[in-house]
């Protein structure tokens, strides 16, 4: 039985970290797929091989981490205008692969291409059965304006939060590794500190993801990626629908 993490980009699992660590010491397969492609081939590489540093630390086979999203027109920033050869892209990874459990990005509108990850999460579990799917969060922003977001802070709206206790040097860990994705520097400036400073007030947590969230806003208001990257919901929602419309016919 495999632990499958659907990501959408490749760094998107330092976010799950405590996750990672507990399957490696649970003795537990685990498989990484990561569905956003790239117009530059040579970033694309520069990534992968930053996520592979990563997962060797953390005692996983670095060829677990499959770039499942090459070569689909799934580009980054656009998931949601290739969802269905991003999905076909993901069961031809898995074809043969006994899932026990699944993690993904939160349905969070935090940034279009990781909710995806959630919907797509949705249709690979359905089709096994519905293993149980868990989401992290990695930023939202609700309630807040222009740029500013909140870091791995779990909406409310997701349900119940299960915490995963972390010890000091856990965390001190953690908060290095972040020095394995150099070509990510810049997101990271902005983004480690919220992490860090939300999960010294709250912890780390997962949630358990209800399909029916896929079919409602993430939050209400106006939601960080229609202000940040300039992506309206609508134009998302209309191209998640499509696909799920599809996939039900």
């Amino acid at each position: 039985m495999t632990v499958v993490y659907i990501f959408a980009h490749f760094d998107d699992e330092y976010c799950a970290l405590p996750l990672v660590k507990a399957a490696v010491a649970a003795g537990e397969d685990q498989m990484f797929l990561y569905v956003a492609d790239y117009r530059a081939p040579e970033l694309a590489a520069t990534r992968h091989a930053e996520t592979r540093v990563l997962l060797r630390r953390l005692g996983v086979d670095p060829a677990r981490a499959v770039h499942v999203g090459a070569g689909t027109g799934a580009q980054d920033g656009a998931v949601h205008k290739a969802l269905a050869p991003a999905h076909a892209a993901i069961e031809a990874a898995l074809k043969g692969v006994e899932v026990s459990k699944i993690v993904c990005t939160a349905w969070e509108g935090g940034h279009m291409d990781h909710d995806m990850c959630a919907l797509l999460a949705c249709e690979v579990a359905a089709a096994r059965g519905w293993p149980p799917i868990e989401t992290v969060s990695l930023y939202n922003g609700p309630r807040l304006p222009g740029w500013l977001y909140h870091g791995a802070s779990p909406l409310p709206q997701n349900g119940p939060v299960r915490r995963v206790r972390q010890s000091f040097r856990e965390w001190l860990t953690w908060m290095g590794l972040v020095t394995v994705f150099p070509s990510q520097t810049k997101t990271w400036l902005g983004l480690w500190p919220a992490m860090f400073w939300s999960y010294a007030r709250r912890g780390f947590g997962v949630q358990t993801l209800d399909p029916a969230r896929i079919r409602e806003r993430p939050h209400p208001g106006s939601l960080f990626y229609e202000r940040m990257f300039k992506v309206p919901y609508d134009e998302v929602r209309a191209a998640a629908d499509a696909f799920l419309s599809r996939r039900s016919a």
